[in-house]
């Protein structure tokens, strides 16, 4: 057993604790105490669960730097899809350096989304946990529920690791037929299910009337179903008609939403991952963040991948989230990167905040003196010198 004793004690699921500590006891936590007598004093610290990064392609990390920031995301999406085919998989070495990178800076839950599975080994191989989200493409699936079966039956055979768990994600409402929707909402069961929702202008324009550049690229790629009927609706609504608009929901960007869709999320009890270093890279748009918390949704915070963002550091996305919203409470916001995230992604009994019987997957992060509010100081960018991880006993 371990009495860590520090500057402050952030649970996340309560105020923080000036001159706190935090008892560890074979790995997960005993207690917090406020006024402790002893213990080992790590000094200006602060105390705070692991980072959750609800959102990120780690397979796409040999991209970094490689596609270039556009004003039109469907643009850039297309760039994407070029380089991606000059590779026939993808290379593990910028895999496992992602991961570190990501731990490094005070992660310990990511929602990796996946076409491949190449991150799988290169995350057993880590104290990293996951939730790793299949990604699903198919416009003209000729069989969708035999699709989604075969998709997880290849879930299945992965080596079981307690860290590490897995379920589905529909890419987005302009790659994914209505059936294929359908089929995964119907096979889902119980676990969170990750799709890119509002993301784009084109999307919405998709969505509405079937044209513009959505439509182009699907021709393009020869996928256009022509008996295809444009729904005539938002996104939300969308996903309501195919069965998933429920509290397993974990609809990342959210970046055209509208105010009313927003309390429909909310209504559903899902969750609005925003990105918004991504989004501004690909040129979603900035993020409409006050919206989000005003509206009662269960807001995360992820980085995407590193195609689309300069680091996979979580304190710096925060930043970020704390600069397009200086009116949110600074808790809120360190809420959305921790205990929101742990419960979109289903480790809620596990990670996200400091509560005895939780894991100890606890972060230090250096605190100068005289911080009196160190809940705004931790949104102002941390770099990974300043993070320690503590030692779970």
């Amino acid at each position: 057993m371990i009495r860590y004793r520090a500057a402050w004690v952030l649970p996340i699921a309560a105020p923080p604790i000036a001159g706190g500590a935090v008892v560890v006891d074979r790995g997960r936590v005993a207690s917090i105490e406020e006024r402790p007598a002893s213990g080992e004093d790590l000094g200006s610290v602060a105390i705070l669960p692991g980072l959750v990064n609800a959102h990120v392609h780690l397979e796409l990390s040999w991209m970094r730097g490689r596609v270039p920031p556009c004003d039109a995301m469907c643009v850039w999406a297309q760039s994407l899809m070029a380089l991606r085919r000059t590779v026939t998989e993808e290379p593990r070495e910028p895999i496992a350096a992602a991961i570190a990178e990501a731990r490094a800076s005070g992660t310990c839950l990511v929602g990796d989304i996946t076409n491949t599975l190449s991150a799988y080994d290169a995350l057993a191989d880590t104290e990293m946990s996951a939730m790793i989200f299949r990604e699903m493409l198919g416009f003209s699936a000729p069989d969708p529920g035999g699709f989604v079966d075969r998709t997880l039956a290849q879930l299945a055979e992965l080596t079981p690791i307690a860290r590490l768990r897995t379920s589905l994600a529909p890419h987005a409402p302009y790659s994914v037929s209505p059936a294929l929707f359908s089929a995964i909402a119907d096979r889902a069961e119980h676990a969170p299910v990750s799709v890119h929702l509002g993301e784009s202008p084109e999307e919405i324009q998709f969505l509405r009337d079937g044209t513009g550049p959505w439509r182009s690229v699907l021709e393009h790629l020869g996928v256009w179903n022509p008996s295809w009927t444009p729904p005539a609706c938002g996104p939300v609504e969308y996903l309501a008609r195919v069965g998933l608009l429920n509290e397993r929901l974990v609809a990342v960007h959210g970046v055209q939403l509208t105010g009313d869709e927003l309390a429909r999320l909310s209504s559903a009890r899902a969750t609005v991952v925003t990105c918004p270093r991504s989004n501004r890279w690909t040129g979603a748009g900035d993020p409409p963040i006050d919206r989000f918390y005003a509206s009662g949704v269960r807001v995360a915070i992820g980085t995407d991948s590193l195609a689309s963002v300069e680091d996979l550091n979580m304190f710096h996305e925060m930043a970020e989230v704390r600069r397009l919203a200086p009116s949110v409470r600074a808790r809120a916001i360190l809420r959305s990167a921790t205990q929101s995230g742990a419960e979109a992604l289903g480790f809620a009994g596990d990670l996200g905040t400091i509560e005895p019987g939780k894991r100890a997957e606890l972060l230090a992060v250096r605190v100068p003196d005289g911080v009196t509010d160190v809940e705004e100081y931790l949104l102002g960018g941390i770099e990974p010198l300043d993070v320690q991880w503590l030692d779970p006993a």
